[in-house]
């Protein structure tokens, strides 16, 4: 069994409150559960006006479906983010 997770940290240059910004970052995990079905949260950053971190986390069988996944799910959020991604991280962790 392997687990997989990401964590995107994200810039939100347009939020000019915290209502705003946590609209945002809920309309962008629903939208990565829904087409990916896959576990989503803010996970940081929690208290930053223009600022989030998002991780992503998945279970599998083996680690190459997983990645290619994440990958998917990297590009998902370059293509629908409001805002800039500042970096990317993930890990494999084999149970």
């Amino acid at each position: 069994m392997v687990l997989a997770y990401a964590v995107f940290d994200i810039h939100l240059p347009g939020c000019r409150g915290l209502k705003e910004k946590r609209m945002v970052v809920k309309s962008l995990k629903s939208r990565i559960r829904n087409e990916f079905e896959i576990s989503a949260a803010e996970v940081g950053s929690q208290d930053l006006l223009q600022r989030a971190e998002l991780g992503v986390a998945a279970v599998g069988p083996d680690q190459a479906p997983l990645d290619a996944l994440l990958q998917h799910v990297l590009r998902f959020v370059e293509e629908n983010l409001d805002g800039e991604l500042l970096s990317f991280r993930n890990e494999f962790i084999h149970v």
